[in-house]
């Protein structure tokens, strides 16, 4: 069994997919399974997998029965991965060739159970927007309420320690809510403050657009961790505060 399992969700992502699954290729650190789990593509997805799949074992594909969200499509790959540690991965996003084997040695060395990193953006064709994400140092389960900075395409989880997770059936916001119910059992996400992943902004995407991230926050706040009107108004202003910071 491979140490390290990655999910991918992958919907009408042809375009970008050889990049993703080329960047998990060329990691140094190389005892790991790429799980691909279409969402019912309706382009060549599929197709563009299979080239890789014929080609490399750690490269798996399965395809939902029908169109789910994201969150659905994390879950099966959850429940379909062999390895130890957790690792997620969208289908427009990248990451750079040490970042399993750095963030993977910075979890040993602490002896820790939940990590993530910094990360740069970088725009639909791939060119660096020269704009890096820093991780913090940690943050707890109210730290992470106030600043939702724990980007998806660089977690790493060590399911020995946190035990079995799933991602809320919600079809945006799925990743932040889940960290946060880890963080809740009294788990501290530790940042490696090394950007190792590329994050596409695409227009279009779910998580672009500001007032649907707001929208999306909000309700996390008042529906899925069920905070009072008076908790969810203190925690949104810091939220709103740090997540124009991170945009500056």
């Amino acid at each position: 069994m491979p140490t390290m399992s990655i999910i991918t969700p992958v919907y009408n992502a042809e375009k970008l997919i050889d990049e993703t699954i080329n960047s998990v290729l060329i990691q140094t650190y190389k005892d790991f399974e790429m799980i691909l789990i279409d969402d019912c593509s309706t382009d060549s997805s599929r197709k563009v997998i299979k080239k890789y799949t014929d080609k490399d074992k750690r490269i798996k594909y399965s395809r939902l029965d029908k169109n789910s969200g994201a969150a659905v499509a994390r879950n099966k790959g959850i429940e379909l991965a062999t390895g130890r540690y957790i690792c997620f991965l969208d289908s427009d996003d990248l990451w750079t060739n040490t970042k399993l084997e750095e963030q993977l040695n910075f979890m040993k060395n602490k002896d820790i159970a939940f990590s993530f990193t910094s990360y740069s953006l970088i725009n639909e064709e791939g060119k660096d927007l020269n704009k890096i994400v820093t991780a913090p140092k940690k943050i707890d389960y109210e730290g992470l309420l106030k600043n939702t900075i724990i980007g998806c395409l660089t977690v790493m989880i060590d399911r020995e320690k946190v035990g079995d997770f799933r991602m809320p059936l919600v079809r945006a916001g799925q990743d932040t809510a889940t960290w946060l119910s880890i963080l809740k059992k009294g788990h501290i996400a530790y940042g490696l403050q090394k950007p190792l992943a590329k994050y596409r902004i695409v227009k279009g995407s779910i998580s672009h657009g500001k007032i649907k991230a707001l929208k999306r926050t909000w309700n996390t706040y008042r529906n899925l961790e069920k905070l009072s009107l008076s908790k969810s108004i203190y925690v949104f202003i810091f939220y709103v505060f740090n997540a124009i910071k991170k945009r500056i």
